[in-house]
């Protein structure tokens, strides 16, 4: 594996789970362009890597798991265009095809929501926070903040969010939808951890097709999304992976699956 490992961004493994932490807590774990680049590598290791079958992301520290892109940083790109064409963190995330738990440990603010509703599974501390807190600034998010947010928690409690860029608790959070499961700050991580080790035992092809599948839900009316479900689970079934699920079922034993 190469040394992809920067100050500001950790990437390590624990048997089939990749763990990538944001470690900048003295700047609420905000992004730097640079840091946006160090993910793209952190990233492309998990998706190459066929050992490893889940992605814990995390923030450094009980403060903060991301406050999104750092403000004094924005005033370095040249032109709004080269703003615009920016690498993105969020976008890095949902081209991942395997699948991505976020850890909540904290405030989760701006392009850090967005980076956290770009992962498939969000677990919170009982301490995070969430806002969209950009129109305080004079703009709005610009990393899938609208689209993920009414797709989560509802139209009325997005605009809650967007017009006034106030935060809302980690208990409001569990009750709109925002994420998962609510825990003490100690038990955030191997709760995580838990979660992954269960889904690394998956069968990693079905996995990574129920994570297509459930995008392709978003985009879909009910009709093709049904079709498009029907036409993957044919796909499926033909690897040998769901030949060793049933064999293993008759047999009354645990599957091996090795994604193919």
């Amino acid at each position: 594996m190469p040394d992809i490992n920067r100050p500001e961004l950790e990437f390590s493994v624990e048997e089939r789970i990749g763990i990538i932490t944001i470690n900048r807590p003295a700047k609420l774990n905000s992004f730097t362009p640079e840091m946006s680049q160090q993910l793209l590598e952190a990233l492309d290791t998990y998706e190459s890597d066929p050992s490893l079958r889940v992605l814990v992301i995390t923030g450094q520290g009980e403060k903060a798991f991301c406050a999104g892109s750092d403000i004094r940083e924005l005033d370095t790109y040249k032109t709004p265009w080269q703003f615009r064409n920016r690498p993105d963190y969020c976008d890095a995330v949902r081209k991942v095809r395997k699948p991505v738990i976020c850890a909540i440990n904290g405030y989760c603010l701006g392009g850090g929501l967005e980076f956290a509703m770009s992962c498939d599974v969000r677990l919170a501390s009982q301490n995070a926070k969430f806002a969209a807190p950009e129109i305080k600034l004079g703009w709005i998010g610009g990393g899938g903040m609208a689209y993920s947010l009414v797709h989560s928690i509802g139209p009325s409690n997005a605009a809650l969010m967007l017009l006034t860029g106030e935060m809302i608790d980690a208990d409001t959070a569990l009750r709109w939808g925002l994420v998962t499961e609510v825990l003490p700050q100690e038990g955030l991580m191997p709760r995580a951890k838990s979660l992954a080790q269960l889904i690394a035992e998956r069968p990693p092809i079905a996995a990574e097709t129920a994570k297509v599948n459930l995008r392709a839900a978003f985009a879909l009316s009910r009709e093709e999304a049904i079709q498009y479900e029907r036409d993957l689970q044919t796909i499926c079934f033909a690897t040998s992976d769901a030949a060793e699920g049933r064999q293993a079922f008759k047999e009354k034993r645990q599957g091996v699956f090795h994604g193919k």
